[in-house]
């Protein structure tokens, strides 16, 4: 595969899945049930408008029949008073009423028909939405629910990440603590031994080590001076009148 075939494949892996972010099945499932809606309200329109044009036509073949009727009638009183005139035309209207009454029944059975087949299809696809709309629920509940079931596992994928980051601070947080506790403890060893106050006295090791002669030679000179005043207070309190007699 050459480069410009993988470039023109990976544009259209991405165009793909750009489609199929931005595509909303519940969106569609909804669009489809309008459309299926539109549609039956149109066959209902369709089913009213043929029902008033039917009836307004049977009420204009009642009014024939009722002409029909009138004309025979008038025939029948010409024929009795002898008017054969008045028959004849009385026989002629009646014919050409007749004429159209046959030719609004057949108008009407052709409607009828008409009406008829717009009944079942609407019958048939009331029944078809119901069902699309049983099974467009189903879709829409199943698609809800895989939805919420990605955002929990993304959640819990952000959540394990964020638990490796704790778990990780936990175990530096643990190890300063042993570190501080371990320096904790060999202070206190320290400075139990007394090797403390020699790590922290300032100056090198000869510096420490003069320091402390002098200060065990201030202790001494002065363990002795308190020694040499004592045995004089004890000799002025054995001999006073010695000291009485000489003077």
């Amino acid at each position: 595969m050459g480069l410009l075939e993988r470039l023109w494949f990976s544009i259209r892996a991405w165009v793909n899945q750009l489609l199929n972010r931005t595509a909303d099945p519940v969106a569609e499932l909804d669009y489809s049930y309008e459309q299926l809606r539109d549609e039956l309200q149109d066959i209902n329109r369709g089913i009213a408008d043929l029902t008033t044009q039917k009836k307004r036509l049977e009420l204009h073949r009642e009014r024939l029949r009722s002409a029909v009727a009138k004309h025979d009638g008038q025939v029948r009183e010409a024929v009795r008073q002898d008017r054969d005139d008045l028959a004849r035309r009385a026989l002629e209207k009646k014919h050409a009423t007749s004429e159209q009454l046959t030719d609004l029944d057949e108008q009407i059975e052709r409607l009828q028909a008409t009406q008829d087949q717009l009944v079942d299809r609407q019958v048939t696809l009331r029944g078809r939405i119901e069902g699309f709309r049983t099974h467009k629920e189903t879709l829409k509940a199943r698609h809800e629910a895989a939805r919420a079931s990605a955002r929990v596992a993304e959640a819990f994928t952000g959540v394990s990440g964020d638990l490796a980051d704790v778990n990780r601070a936990v175990e530096r947080a643990a190890e300063r603590t042993e570190q501080m506790e371990a320096r904790a403890a060999a202070l206190e060893e320290l400075e139990a031994t007394g090797a403390l106050d020699d790590v922290l006295a300032d100056g090198d090791e000869i510096d420490r080590e003069l320091r402390r002669r002098s200060a065990e030679h201030r202790v001494e000179q002065e363990l002795e001076d308190l020694k040499t005043q004592l045995g004089r207070e004890e000799t002025e309190t054995v001999d006073p009148d010695a000291e009485h007699q000489t003077a």
